[in-house]
């Protein structure tokens, strides 16, 4: 399999290629040459493949041979240790819980499986490997996590200060080991921007090999189509129309799930559910794509102003607007809004969600107003536990706290604080 930029000004690569550089030499997004669905009786009979069968069907193709099928199940295996329940939370509108892993996030998936493929090509490469890699909340926690004591590789994590939850901050700042941590006074998009800049400037390039752990990374944003077959493999009727509500922010998990679908998984509609910083859902109704500086919600994951992947779903859907708009309606909400559908799920549901899924019901039950008779999945992104400075009391109160994040609470925060790029170049040739 080769890879190509879509900016359309660099040489294709290799899977591994596209991996270890992240971005491609013109700034572009490595996209895949060739995509090719699955038959048909694989998603008919998808109840009979396990978790990493299904997995390994659906990545295999992406990874070619470059990675060897023993080494590749492997590697699967190694980052599908935990579930992926779908929950039944009203009349044919399911949670699906991304949340089981290490982190407590739906990044988890995608964080891991880099890690893993890094490491695997990294055997023979006798220079190190720094992964810059910026968040709005839950990135930064999953990436330290999988690639901590991995061998040869240094990650540097970019984060806006004061715009991340406290959760979210200390399992970014206190894993230490080959972990940094940069707090940046700014937001999401001021980070994203700092990343993108290190990976064109020579002076920094000429002297340390730089990849990206962002969705922007392949190996990060295609595990995670896994998801969207594991959600349809546990529905109990597969006869009706099935709509997907995506939390969206950088549109990586949007986009992995209209792979999924350019594979053959039988998906209707995919629906952006976003917070104020609604660039794609303007687009969809105006025809006028206008990125803007983000804004800070309770939502903070997708507080993301210039998503970096809608690219990629342009592509999807071979630049056709028309098209595009039949695959993907998109609806934006304000923070009242999604307290109430929180207060809403907890009190009539019985149900706990984030203010990120619930952001992804909302999504649901706008689409249900003129298309019933629907069967409706919405991601459920990472755990509750994570926001209880937004949450109501009533459900803030009744919340365990996870071992996965007892572990991480009473540690101390190493973060070192920066404003400029120039302080990030600084830091990285140190």
């Amino acid at each position: 399999m080769k890879y190509y930029s879509l900016n359309n000004n660099a040489p294709k690569a290799s899977f591994s290629e596209a991996v270890i550089k992240g971005l491609a030499p013109d700034n572009g997004l490595y996209f895949p040459e060739s995509i090719t669905p699955l038959p048909t009786s694989f998603f008919e009979n998808i109840e009979n493949y396990s978790n990493n069968e299904t997995a390994y069907e659906l990545i295999k193709q992406f990874v070619g041979d470059e990675i060897p099928t023993a080494e590749l199940k492997d590697i699967i295996a190694d980052v599908l240790q935990f579930d992926f329940p779908l929950v039944e939370v009203e009349k044919d509108i399911y949670s699906l819980e991304l949340f089981h892993g290490p982190t407590m996030a739906f990044k988890d998936v995608g964080a891991r499986f880099m890690a893993r493929c890094l490491s695997y090509f990294n055997q023979e490469n006798p220079n190190e490997v720094t992964v810059l890699v910026a968040t709005s909340g839950d990135t930064g926690g999953a990436v330290a996590n999988g690639f901590l004591g991995v061998d040869g590789v240094n990650v540097v994590i970019l984060y806006p200060s004061g715009k991340v939850s406290d959760i979210q901050e200390k399992q970014l700042t206190t894993l230490g080991q080959n972990i940094k941590a940069l707090e940046v006074d700014g937001v999401f998009d001021d980070c994203q921007a700092m990343v993108k800049k290190a990976f064109l400037d020579a002076s920094i390039t000429d002297k340390m090999q730089l990849t990206s752990a962002n969705s922007i990374n392949i190996a990060r944003w295609l595990p995670q189509m896994f998801y969207f077959a594991f959600a349809y493999k546990q529905l109990k009727d597969k006869s009706k129309k099935l709509v997907f509500s995506i939390p969206s922010g950088n549109y990586g998990n949007i986009c992995a799930g209209m792979m999924a679908q350019k594979l053959g998984l039988p998906v209707d509609i995919f629906i952006a559910a976003t917070n104020a910083n609604k660039v794609v859902t303007d687009y969809l109704e105006t025809g006028n794509y206008q990125p803007k500086p983000s804004v800070q919600t309770i939502s903070n994951a997708m507080d993301v102003g210039d998503p970096s992947n809608f690219i990629r779903i342009e592509k999807l859907h071979d630049n056709d607007f028309e098209k595009l708009k039949n695959n993907l309606h998109s609806y934006s909400f304000t923070d009242d809004e999604t307290r109430k559908a929180m207060l809403h799920l907890f009190k009539v549901c019985n149900y706990t969600a984030d203010p990120h899924g619930a952001i992804g019901y909302l999504g649901i039950k706008e689409h249900l107003k003129k298309n019933p008779n629907t069967q409706c999945v919405f991601l459920e992104t990472a755990h509750p536990v994570k926001f209880l400075p937004v949450l109501d009391e009533a459900i803030a109160n009744q919340i365990e706290i996870p071992k996965q994040i007892k572990s991480v609470i009473d540690k101390e925060k190493v973060a070192t604080k920066i404003a400029t790029y120039e302080e990030l170049k600084d830091f990285l040739l140190i």
